[in-house]
């Protein structure tokens, strides 16, 4: 089935800050590799019918230009262009549910549809089916390229998708990502890009290299592991220690890594890499489209150190990196190349509520249950520290190269995280 959809505009430019950082990342893969894709998948509440939701899908459409964008070779800085067509047609599957729950099946077709890679400069940056039950549309599953949407996008197209089927009127001066790649060019907007490159460079000159002290050891295979930790009990006591502090969650989550990883790699300065998603400019927070850059945060920890000055110094050097992470990455790899490489440590935060709202009023005691996640051949990291999207518990994901951190280690530095905030909420 043929969803129409026609934008206020058709137009070419050039591609925005976060666009080149995932086109770069993108040149990594071979091509048609599916690991920037996002899957994602929307409930449809209420009675509507089947019109109501191509209807709203034919909005969503014309919404937002970044669904409708195509990226390819041309003249602009970094040789590529977007170009955003006025109007098309997506074509959308129709899938019975057949005695499976819809959501959890539009879940699996989501991923399905994000296990192949996108083209492109010739097809739409979304693909899409509708879930049915008893004549009824119940669920959409969706896969997007991270060149159109990041995660915080996504919960924008959530947030507005009542809406949409609703055919309520939405706000019209929505951002579009060829106006965000203007305003790059623009004068102010290159001197924003300045300050932010001023900042890495002194943080690029402050860091320690290499990230561990000790030489590396005999790597598993394959080389990166990943291991997950859920613990509702690391919830309520980073949830409570941020209340005692002043501070956010993710501040007091930041802290402890880096408690951790200075032990880990006996160096007294520890250096970050974070994963920023560029809307605190309130402008900015209702854009559909991938706003993530890397921001860089550098920390110095003593031994003995009391956690709640880590934590504080943490979260004020965690405010200046999100400030300072909206710069053009080409200007960024000429100071990398001069100055020496970034971080090889990374820390991010995807939780969109920024704590947990369905966690228990009283959760057990008992230690978190740890569990192997995946593993691969090549990452371009060291360590990666994840705060994941549960809303009920603490979830955390620790990878790492285990000819620096083995297995062993990956999982006791999980506990660690656990058994440090746990202790210090309980003193």
């Amino acid at each position: 089935m043929a969803v129409e959809f026609t934008g206020a505009r058709s137009g070419q430019g050039p591609l925005t800050w976060g666009q080149r950082a995932i086109w770069r990342l993108t040149e990594w893969l071979p091509p048609g590799d599916p690991y920037f894709n996002m899957p994602w998948a929307l409930t449809v509440h209420g009675k509507p019918g089947l019109p109501a939701v191509l209807a709203a899908l034919g909005r969503l459409l014309g919404r937002h230009e970044s669904l409708r964008t195509n990226w390819l070779p041309g003249p602009e800085q970094g040789g590529m262009v977007q170009r955003v067509a006025g109007q098309g047609r997506l074509t959308v599957e129709l899938v019975e549910a057949a005695g499976s729950r819809p959501r959890a099946l539009a879940g699996e077709i989501a991923a399905e549809l994000a296990a192949k890679g996108f083209d492109y400069a010739d097809e739409l940056p979304v693909r899409c089916a509708v879930v049915m039950e008893g004549g009824r549309p119940r669920a959409v599953a969706f896969a997007f390229t991270h060149l159109a949407v990041d995660g915080r996008a996504l919960d924008v197209i959530a947030g507005e998708w009542p809406r949409l089927l609703s055919g309520e009127p939405l706000p019209q001066d929505v951002p579009q990502p060829l106006d965000l790649a203007a305003e790059e060019r623009s004068p102010e907007g290159a001197a924003r890009g300045e300050r932010a490159l001023r900042y890495w460079r002194a943080a690029l000159e402050r860091m320690p290299r290499p990230l561990f002290a000790a030489p590396p050891g005999t790597p598993e295979e394959p080389r990166f592991v990943k291991l997950g930790m859920e613990s509702a009990a690391l919830g309520a006591a980073a949830t409570g220690l941020a209340a005692r502090w002043g501070v956010s969650t993710s501040s007091v989550l930041l802290g402890a890594y880096a408690v951790l990883l200075s032990r880990l790699t006996g160096r007294g300065t520890v250096a970050l890499q974070l994963i920023v998603g560029n809307r605190h400019d309130p402008r900015l927070a209702p854009m559909v489209a991938t706003l993530v850059q890397d921001g860089i945060f550098v920390l110095d920890v003593t031994p003995d150190q009391p956690l709640a000055e880590v934590v504080r110094a943490a979260n004020r050097g965690v405010l200046a990196a999100y400030r300072h992470a909206r710069y053009d990455p080409a200007a960024q790899r000429a100071l990398i190349e001069e100055t020496g490489p970034p971080p090889t440590a990374y820390f991010n935060d995807v939780r969109v509520a920024g704590g947990w709202p369905n966690l228990p009023p009283r959760p057990p005691a008992t230690p978190g249950r740890i569990f192997p996640v995946g593993a691969w051949p090549e990452v371009d990291a060291e360590v990666f520290f994840t705060a994941g999207p549960a809303t009920h518990t603490c979830r955390l994901d620790l990878l790492a190269d285990t000819s620096l951190l083995p297995r062993e280690a990956i999982e006791a530095t999980l506990r660690e995280v656990e058994t440090l905030l746990v202790s210090e909420e309980n003193t």
